[in-house]
């Protein structure tokens, strides 16, 4: 850690032991839990789910899980022993602890070019695994060899790109995949908690992905009181505050929380 980073690090605790009720906001996948080919495969870091329960009994933390998979995938995997609030499909869909959920509407067109595509990735995926999301048609290519996932890419950006442009519809990049889409990012997401929590509350975002950078410039956005956490085994250039390495400093981290927490 950059001397910078680690000044950025002991101000934010500063903050977070004597601010109001801190907002903790988490990616899933690469950040919580390591990345599987089988999505229903990737389970938390040995720990870490012990350390959230932790946090989340004591009551002054609101958590949130902000992930790109559908918020109703996060609860049985994560197994914490209450239930937290989700903001799925990369912020278009919100899950409330109490079970209810909300989805952001899309225009008919945008839509019909989904529904379109979907007809067509179920006969021929490209030669990748095709995700099929209430919002969005998502191609992944995790786990392939090179030569492989090269010409997945190439094929899967000749038919997304073209449909990005229309009005509605976007491109989301992320490692190893590309999703076609309707809706908010993470971004969008982080900005909506940070209106409802106000202006005083401490902030910090952890995640690991491309499509994690609006959310960690949202955050970076609150100045002082927000931190943003690059959260992956390998650095790469990012907007967030600091990096650190799942699992150990990972871990290290939400126990530094927990402590600060109960003072």
């Amino acid at each position: 850690m950059t001397p910078e980073a680690a000044e950025k690090l002991e101000a934010f605790f500063g903050v977070l032991r004597g601010g109001a009720n801190p907002l903790l906001l988490l990616d899933y996948d690469g950040t919580l839990a390591p990345f599987r080919v089988n999505r229903f495969e990737a389970r938390p870091w040995a720990g870490v789910g012990e350390l959230l329960s932790r946090i989340q009994r004591q009551g002054r933390t609101r958590m949130v899980v902000v992930t790109g998979r559908p918020a109703g995938e996060i609860a049985p995997l994560l197994g914490l022993e209450r239930a937290l609030e989700v903001w799925g499909l990369h912020g278009a869909e919100r899950l409330y602890p109490d079970g209810r959920r909300e989805l952001e509407s899309a225009a008919p067109a945008a839509r019909q070019k989904l529904d379109e595509l979907r007809e067509l990735l179920q006969r021929d995926s490209l030669g990748g695994l095709f995700e099929d999301k209430p919002n969005a048609v998502v191609m992944h290519w995790r786990g392939a060899s090179p030569h492989k996932a090269k010409a997945i890419e190439k094929r899967t950006r000749q038919l997304f790109e073209p449909l990005a442009q229309l009005d509605g519809l976007g491109l989301l990049e992320f490692e190893a995949g590309l999703e076609l889409r309707v809706g908010r990012d993470k971004g969008g997401a982080v900005e909506a908690i940070l209106r409802e929590v106000g202006d005083e509350a401490p902030v910090a975002n952890l995640g690991d992905d491309l499509t994690d950078e609006a959310a960690f410039r949202a955050v970076r956005r609150t100045g002082n009181r927000g931190l943003s956490v690059l959260v992956r085994r390998t650095w790469r250039e990012t907007d967030a505050d600091i990096w650190l390495r799942p699992p150990v400093e990972l871990k290290g981290f939400l126990e530094r929380w927990y402590l600060s927490s109960s003072q």
